[in-house]
């Protein structure tokens, strides 16, 4: 299942990417717009001057296939997940009754305060000379 929803997501980027070059090609409305500027003018010459029905055609036909892809990867990602899901609930039911639950006990004393850098007194043991002293 995963191998089909990895090649459909491949013809969903390769129609992505015409989908893209479809719009930059197609010729702009009133001669501005985007189109113009990124070669707007090729589809003339690769068409003829009458293009703009035939782009527009493949357009639509390229965003309804962009649709319909994406609507079925979302359902099989969906559907291969739930099972995913039920399988791995199950393991854990069958590994809860297998083995109960340890209690552990609480601990009543207080973890002892760490000396490091930041601390005010002398570490035992330490080079460092203690503070002197203030003087009466």
């Amino acid at each position: 299942m995963s191998f089909f929803i990895g090649v459909l997501i491949f013809f969903l980027v390769i129609n992505c990417a015409v989908l893209i070059l479809l719009v930059l090609v197609q010729l702009p409305k009133k001669d501005a717009g985007a189109g113009l500027a990124f070669g707007g003018g090729a589809a003339d010459a690769l068409f003829g001057a009458g293009s703009g029905n035939a782009l527009t055609k493949i357009t639509k036909y390229a965003t309804v296939v962009f649709f319909a892809l994406a609507l079925a990867i979302g359902i099989m990602q969906d559907r291969s997940h739930r099972g995913n899901t039920a399988l791995f609930e199950k393991q854990v039911e069958q590994m809860q009754t297998q083995t109960p639950a340890a209690t552990q006990p609480a601990t009543t004393q207080p973890a002892a305060p760490k000396s490091g850098l930041l601390t005010t007194q002398p570490v035992a043991g330490s080079n460092a000379p203690a503070a002197p002293a203030p003087a009466k």
